[in-house]
């Protein structure tokens, strides 16, 4: 039975590195692994903008699509890097338009686990999708809200490269179909072991984070 695994979060919060990270580190322990792309940023990239308003929920079901595809392919781990979840926050944030989540909810229950991105990494423009750092905040709120009015749970990842690689093979390992498998890990960094008592407020996450990380 394929497991699946969902990397969500605002722009460049490092969605792409981890999910590439994790595909690779869990491919090197013997899993066979299928990692699917953000097909939203492909979809820019391809036509030199971001989507309208109409043009959301093609790109959603396009994305559950590929996701399926791959899936059928029946590898241990399923790895996708975004869903249609993102697609509905977008449309939201951007065109007022909430008619997406119940299509995107309804596929994100697939998932045996949801990463969230915490926002501690520095901005990067791409030049064509991102729309700039104060959008950050309002994403990653929508985000947890949608997660939280569906009962979806979701583990916040913080942290820099290997530490934040740390902290999501770690929330894979308590999967119990998983643990066997992925064996004994290595003691995470640091600055993947906080766990903040505020339970889901990503200001106070973040604050914390600033203050174990010396800024």
């Amino acid at each position: 039975m394929t497991l699946r695994i969902a990397l969500l979060g605002a722009e460049s919060s490092g969605k792409t590195a981890l999910s590439q990270a994790l595909a690779q580190s869990l491919t090197a322990r013997g899993l066979t692994v299928e990692l699917v792309p953000e097909l939203l940023r492909q979809w820019c990239l391809d036509a030199g903008r971001t989507p309208r308003a109409d043009e959301q929920e093609g790109i959603a079901r396009a994305h559950a699509d590929a996701i399926a595809r791959a899936g059928a392919r029946a590898p241990d781990l399923l790895i996708a890097d975004t869903t249609p979840l993102m697609v509905a926050v977008y449309s939201d944030l951007l065109f007022a338009d909430r008619t997406l989540y119940p299509f995107a909810l309804e596929h994100q229950r697939s998932y045996a686990l949801t990463l969230v991105m915490g926002l501690d990494l520095p901005w990067v423009a791409d030049g064509i999708q991102r729309d700039g750092p104060q959008v950050q905040a309002p994403v990653d709120a929508l985000v947890r809200a949608a997660l939280d009015r569906a009962g979806l749970p979701f583990q916040v990842v913080y942290g820099h490269g290997p530490a934040r690689l740390a902290r999501a093979e770690r929330a894979l390992r308590a999967l119990p179909v998983l643990a066997p498998r992925l064996g004994a890990l290595p003691d995470a960094p640091a600055a993947a072991r906080w766990r903040c008592a505020c339970d889901g407020d990503a200001a106070c996450e973040h604050r914390l984070f600033r203050r174990l990380q010396g800024y």
